[in-house]
């Protein structure tokens, strides 16, 4: 693929059309076009991956249920318009304790401005249906793999939580095994923000939560990131404005001024060294948590090897920091092979 391309580039790009107004913009057209087959290839084979990596542990299936519309319509009077979005999600049921009457749900929840659940989580989805749990991992709007439209639909920090919280729904009616009153959710990073955005505002849903390195202010990670980040927000697909613009937006957007809606037991960590999500973020939701007098546990790392993925790599620490969190769930999920 990339040899085709680079021969297409060649061909059409001599001294003669180089000042054509059009072909770059045709060119940059096929360059999008080639990232979002690259990025669908990759998804194709990545899920072929998980029943190699998961198939004797567990009944490995990738189901499709209904979200929210999309917020942003180019033609809101078209047909079909405002028809609730399809979105995909993982499913990981453990054969280990296919008699069991009900198990626990974990809903697991990946990373990324625009990423994808991939078998980069194969381990920890292991761990967690060694313990006993079902898996539901959702592919929120996004998430990349799925083509051009459904990368546009990315609404970080907002309907992406809803997609996230209907495949919670999904799993709980459609998956028998699954006990509704024990369903926990966990995840890193922006994984991590989805994680606190769902607590907070549906404290009722979920009886357990872990947030590792979450994305925890947006106007202050508009301040240390760069502009092409910032520009990822203020795309006209997504919010629209840059924080200085909608400061409200990105407000309404944080977990960090939601923090006073705290209900659900939380566990938080955190690493002084993260490149990526920088611990000042998730020591300013700490510092709102505890000025709200709420109750949660946390710990801050102090410049854990591997820093932004510190535990979710292989070192001693990363596994040692795992168990940690497995402990603090299965307090209050009580899955049958989870720690004691």
């Amino acid at each position: 693929m990339r040899i085709i391309y680079c021969l297409l580039l060649l061909f059409t790009t001599s001294a003669s059309f180089a000042q054509t107004p059009d072909l770059s913009e045709r060119i940059k057209a096929l360059e999008e076009r080639l990232q979002f087959m690259e990025q669908g290839l990759s998804k194709q084979i990545d899920d072929l991956m998980w029943h190699q990596k998961l198939g004797e542990l567990a009944v490995v299936d990738k189901v499709r249920y209904t979200s929210k519309p999309a917020h942003v319509i180019p033609n809101p009077t078209g047909q079909g318009a405002k028809n609730p979005l399809v979105i995909q999600a993982y499913t990981f049921i453990p054969r280990k304790f296919a008699g069991s009457a009900k198990l626990p749900l974990m809903v697991l929840i990946h990373g990324g401005v625009h990423g994808d659940f991939n078998t980069f989580n194969a381990h920890i989805v292991a761990e967690l249906v060694e313990q006993g749990y079902i898996v539901i991992a959702p592919e929120y709007r996004g998430s990349t793999g799925y083509g051009a439209s459904f990368y546009r639909q990315i609404d970080y920090g907002d309907f992406e939580n809803d997609d996230v919280l209907a495949g919670k729904q999904w799993a709980v009616e459609n998956l028998p095994q699954v006990d509704p009153k024990r369903v926990g959710i966990m995840g890193w990073s922006h994984g991590g923000m989805i994680t606190l955005m769902n607590i907070f505002e549906h404290p009722d849903d979920y009886k357990v939560a872990y947030a590792g390195v979450p994305v925890s202010d947006l106007i202050a990670r508009m301040g240390y990131k760069t502009q092409s980040y910032r520009n990822e927000f203020a795309a006209p697909y997504h919010i629209g404005k840059d924080a200085n613009d909608n400061v409200a937006e990105y407000r309404r957007r944080s977990p960090v001024w939601n923090a006073h809606k705290l209900q659900t037991p939380l566990l938080i960590h955190t690493t002084t060294n993260d490149e990526d999500v920088n611990s000042l973020e998730v020591e300013a939701l700490i510092n709102a948590l505890k000025a709200h007098d709420k109750k949660f546990e946390y710990k801050i790392y102090q410049d854990a090897p591997g820093a932004h993925i510190f535990n979710r790599i292989d070192t001693q620490l990363a596994k040692t920091s795992r168990a940690e969190v497995y402990k603090f769930m299965a307090s209050y999920l009580g899955p049958p092979n989870g720690p004691k």
